[in-house]
């Protein structure tokens, strides 16, 4: 992608937890690894459990928190919850020529602060992985078939080898 306006919101009380550069350098990051033709736009929210278990049920289904969601302008993601799923509707924007709204991310700041500690390991990094694993959904990628899900590893591993390089920090 050849230039990327990338939006962040930070909930009130994650704000000072997280520099709005160093997201927006995520979302960078995870595009270079992934690489796709055009301008786009992306926003990211950093928000709370309940806010993202609201949207999860809402919108995949599935009554229960979650760390990231992606709703696509590009694609729609698989509905998981009984019935029928809500429309899909990516309305288009109006953006200069040339340019996709690709969609937005939704991290759960709490839920990624509990993986963290489970897995011994920095609250950046969690936050990093989740916000690379929720841009590459926008660009289509998926872990619903083993090959996917392999493909999409390799991406993230690229993507935060780049961001925390060994000995770098």
């Amino acid at each position: 992608m050849r230039a990327t306006t990338v939006s962040i919101t930070l909930f009130p009380p994650f704000r000072r937890r997280l520099p709005k550069a160093w997201l927006v350098r995520v979302v960078h990051t995870a595009l270079a690894v992934a690489p796709q033709e055009g301008e786009g736009v992306v926003d990211l929210v950093v928000a709370d459990d309940e806010t993202v278990r609201r949207l999860n049920s809402a919108y995949r289904g599935l009554e229960e928190a979650t760390d990231v969601l992606a709703f696509s302008f590009t694609h729609a993601g698989p509905y998981e919850g009984e019935g029928e799923p809500p429309p899909y509707d990516p309305s288009p924007w109006p953006l200069p020529p040339g340019v996709r709204l690709l969609g937005e991310v939704v991290l759960s700041y709490p839920q990624a602060a509990r993986q963290a500690r489970r897995a011994g390991r920095p609250i950046r990094e969690e936050v990093a992985h989740l916000v690379v694993h929720g841009v590459l959904h926008l660009l289509g990628y998926d872990h619903h078939t083993p090959e996917g899900e392999a493909f999409m590893q390799g991406l993230e591993r690229k993507a935060l080898a780049a961001l925390f390089p060994k000995g770098g920090g």
